[in-house]
């Protein structure tokens, strides 16, 4: 019979075994668990320190690229157009930024420095940073005191040197004050690329409005509404009922932040008719943008546009472009300084008036213009200031002394070219002392802005016959005094008087001239024709462009189409062999030329803008009628051709027209040059026909848009 006890040892040892064993399995394990834990933390331990290095590493690429240099300069910026000049709302200074200057190459510069002013210490600071806005002109800019203050910018335009290619922004960038730094502000939703438009201020939201935008064959004007909350950094586009008044389409007005809303007033837009050159239509209507913001209803914003009457009174402005207001906050006011106003005279062409007359605009209620006269010397007495209020029109207060005695010819002819300081001259009881004799000379564009109680102008544009003058003055004029301009900065422009002489003393020079003429050459009526034409057409003040189109393309092509027509002439000449009869009927037909494009007032605007005039190269040819040929262009073609091809299929038209009449103007050359006119002469004689006849100051000057 077997035993069982042996066994029980051997189960025990067996037990004791698997136990060690499953001790053995679980220190095992806790050694494999604090080895993984141990890997986890020191890879933890890594990734923190790559993250703080990558962090680092981003701070120091954003310090980089935000690095601001601040640098003292001598004085305003260079000269420049179509920038601006803001208030600081937490400080006391001015922001200039941008900008752009047309050289007498026709070259174009475009700026995005950003300087500031101190009138306490009347000095200018440069601030440069590698993160700001590509260079720009006609933008806007508005100012925000959250945050210690910020500048708000958006849109605007570039060209290249010779503009070739050009591009209207639609960006948007806030400007840190206290930091000097910038930042761009991406939204998905935002307004439209385009130039001359503006912004107001009101509340937290930055509300624009209108502006151009110019795909290079027909400027297109907008009016529409948009806002933006500063709060929520987002952009949205005020809907209106079709039904619903609403401004009509423009840029370059005033736009003026009140309690309850925004006021706009005037404006400039350009009317299209096919076939026809545009034609500028200055603005002089006012529009207030009443907005209400309840929070208790489910809209708690309302935006209505409302239009306001403009009172009958002796104050109110002439309308005019180029004369955007500045806000006078302290007074609830606009002011109005300069401006042009172009003009029609017939035959004798445009005339422009260039102005430098100062007014206000009271914001509340209906609005109510005033007239900001300076104040007389008190030696004076107070029988001047009654003379002046009794005479009506604040254009009185031009400091021209003429305007008492010429009553409305004077108000038209007084601003036109002639500098302020010069007018008191014609009286014989000039006081020095007068404050008219500090007024800045007439100009458009011209900068402005009111910090406290003080007015700074800056720069401007001043045209003299076919040339344009940006200039780089600077002034102050303490408003609540009203006592005299404080020129900050003299122009160093230099604006020759000969043109000025010649349009005063435009019938003594034309006797003396056709007196010459006629010593040199009795019998040549083609030659007392253009004499005619050109004494007439110096009366005119059109303006000349030419910095509009491409100029490099056009004076690279400009010596084929010669060449080819020449080479035509002579091979037609010798054919025929009748060289002699050709060339008498070369000279009548130019002779007929001269007089049709001189005096034929029945003669289509299609047909002046198209037909290349004595004197003008393909250059300057295409430079007036680049739209027009654009035009043609975009509706012969029937193609979706934009931009640069579209001016190259307008080119190509105008070059095939100009080569048609090239035998004709080269005749026309040689009888003016008979008569004694100089290359410049023939230039200005072959210009102004077609644009004194229809406007060349109907919105062909790009600084009209």
């Amino acid at each position: 019979m077997p035993k069982d006890k042996p066994s029980a040892p051997s189960s025990k040892k067996a037990a004791a075994r698997a136990q060690k064993k499953a001790k053995a399995a679980e220190k095992t394990a806790r050694k494999e668990k604090k080895k993984a834990t141990k890997t986890q933390r020191d890879k933890d331990d890594q990734d923190d320190q790559d993250l703080e290095d990558i962090l680092e590493k981003m701070r120091q690429e954003w310090e980089a690229a935000h690095t601001v240099t601040e640098e003292l300069v001598e004085g305003p910026p260079s000269r420049r157009a179509n920038a601006t000049l803001s208030t600081c709302p937490n400080g006391n200074h001015l922001w200039c930024i941008g900008g752009e200057y047309f050289s007498d190459d026709g070259k174009a510069y475009f700026y995005n420095d950003v300087f500031r002013y101190s009138p306490d210490k009347d000095e200018w600071r440069k601030f440069v940073s590698q993160t700001c806005p590509g260079p720009r002109s006609a933008h806007s800019v508005v100012a925000s005191p959250a945050g210690g203050g910020k500048l708000y910018l958006f849109g605007g335009e570039f060209s290249s040197l010779y503009q070739n290619s050009f591009h209207h922004y639609r960006d948007f960038w806030v400007f840190d004050i206290p930091t000097h730094s910038w930042e761009r502000i991406d939204t998905k939703v935002r307004p439209s690329a385009r130039s001359g438009h503006r912004m107001a201020m009101w509340k937290h939201f930055v509300v624009l409005f209108g502006g151009f935008y110019d795909p290079g064959y027909k400027t297109q004007y907008l009016n529409d509404t948009w806002l933006f909350d500063t709060q929520e950094y987002k952009w949205r586009q005020i809907e209106f009922k079709d039904a619903e008044r609403k401004p009509s389409p423009r840029s370059g007005f005033s736009f003026l932040s009140t309690p309850d809303g925004i006021v706009l007033h005037g404006g400039y837009c350009k009317e299209y008719a096919k076939g026809k050159r545009p034609i500028g239509v200055i603005l002089d209507d006012t529009w207030f943008l009443k907005i209400t913001l309840d929070t208790s209803l489910p809209t708690p914003l309302a935006l209505k546009w409302e239009k306001r009457k403009t009172a009958s009174s002796t104050h109110t402005p002439t309308a005019r472009a180029g004369c955007t207001m500045a806000l006078w906050s302290a007074k609830g006011t606009g002011v109005m300084f300069g401006g042009v106003t172009d003009e029609e005279r017939g035959e004798e062409g445009l005339e422009s008036v260039f102005w430098n007359d100062l007014y206000g605009y009271q914001l509340a209620g209906h609005g109510r213009w005033i007239a900001m006269h300076l104040k007389k010397p008190k030696k004076r007495g107070g029988g001047g200031k009654k003379k002046q209020v009794k005479g009506g029109p604040s254009i009185q207060d031009l400091g021209d002394h003429d305007d008492d005695e010429g009553g409305e010819d004077g108000e038209t002819k007084s601003p036109v070219t002639t500098r302020p300081v010069a007018e008191p001259k014609q009286d014989d009881g000039v006081d020095p002392d007068d404050p008219n004799l500090t007024k800045p000379m007439p100009r458009y564009n011209a900068m402005l802005a009111v910090l406290r109680n003080t007015l700074y102008i800056y720069g401007g544009i001043f045209e003299l016959g076919t040339r344009e003058y940006t200039l780089d003055d600077f002034y102050a004029l303490q408003l609540d005094k009203l006592e005299r301009f404080v020129c900050l900065k003299p122009s160093g422009i230099v604006i020759p008087t000969e043109a000025e002489e010649s349009s005063d003393d435009e019938g003594e020079s034309g006797d003396d001239e056709s007196d010459d003429d006629d010593d040199d050459d009795d019998d040549s009526e083609g030659e007392s024709e253009s004499e005619d034409e050109r004494e007439k057409k110096r009366k005119g003040k059109g303006k000349e462009k030419e910095k509009m189109g491409k100029r490099r393309e056009v004076e690279e092509s400009e010596e084929e189409p010669k060449q080819r027509v020449e080479a035509d002439v002579d091979a037609e000449a010798e054919t025929e062999g009748a060289e002699t009869g050709k060339q008498d009927d070369l000279r009548a037909q130019a002779s007929a030329f001269m007089g049709v494009s001189a005096k034929d007032a029945t003669r289509s605007a299609e047909d002046v803008i198209s037909t290349p005039a004595p004197g003008e190269t393909l250059a300057m040819f295409y430079a007036r009628s680049r739209e027009y040929w654009a035009q043609r262009a975009h509706q012969e073609h029937a193609s979706d051709n934009r931009g640069k091809q579209l001016r190259r299929d307008g080119f190509g038209l105008a070059e095939a027209r100009y080569a048609e009449y090239k035998p004709i103007l080269e005749e026309v050359e040689r009888i003016l040059a008979e008569a004694g006119l100089d290359e410049e002469e023939m230039r200005m004689q072959g210009a102004r026909p077609a644009d004194g006849a229809h406007g060349v100051g109907t919105g062909q000057s790009r600084n009209r848009r």
